[in-house]
């Protein structure tokens, strides 16, 4: 199948918006999506961005009966690992259901890694639900490992009240 994958531009959020929201349909978590396309716009694309994004786009033979010419996206950003320096997130790999298993995702998810390298990374993460046997099935045959049961890590998270608490030096408890 034909498909390009390319750096997203502002005008590729209202197209980023949508596939958050097929995204989060699909993980049963729709009433948890609480940002905006203006978010993703100013989040993305001002002075100093928050993430980066890949779009996968087909050309028009290929698009589905709504037109979405783009059909998949991976969101990252980059962090820092103390153990082993540069490091790139990979928070989102998605792509529209009927253009699964054409191989739109492995390019995805290979950009992000040579964007990874290019930039001096040392390794790419991400989170997976543990309900998701396609998706994990999908990461270990790209020489992925689940780290929470090889070494014995737990994603952690902090936010709303409990976060303001913290902030404040008066965590909840």
């Amino acid at each position: 199948m034909d498909f390009t994958i390319r750096a997203a531009m502002p005008e590729d959020c209202k197209d980023i918006s949508r596939m958050i929201m097929e995204l989060a349909t699909y993980e049963k978590i729709p009433d948890q999506v609480k940002i905006t396309q203006r978010d993703l716009e100013q989040d993305g694309f001002s002075r100093n961005p928050f993430f980066q994004c890949i779009i996968a786009e087909v050309p028009e033979q290929h698009r589905p009966k709504e037109g979405h010419a783009k059909v998949g996206y991976a969101l990252y950003f980059y962090t820092y690992s103390t153990l082993k320096g540069r490091s790139v997130y990979m928070e989102d790999l998605y792509v529209m259901a009927e253009f699964r298993g054409k191989g739109i995702g492995k390019a995805l998810m290979s950009k992000v890694a040579q964007l990874g390298l290019a930039a001096g990374c040392n390794q790419l993460s991400f989170t997976v639900l543990n309900w998701n046997k396609p998706s994990m099935d999908f990461y270990l045959s790209q020489g992925c490992w689940d780290i929470t049961s090889d070494s014995g890590y737990h994603c952690m998270r902090c936010e709303g009240a409990a976060l303001e608490s913290l902030a404040e030096g008066n965590p909840k408890k």
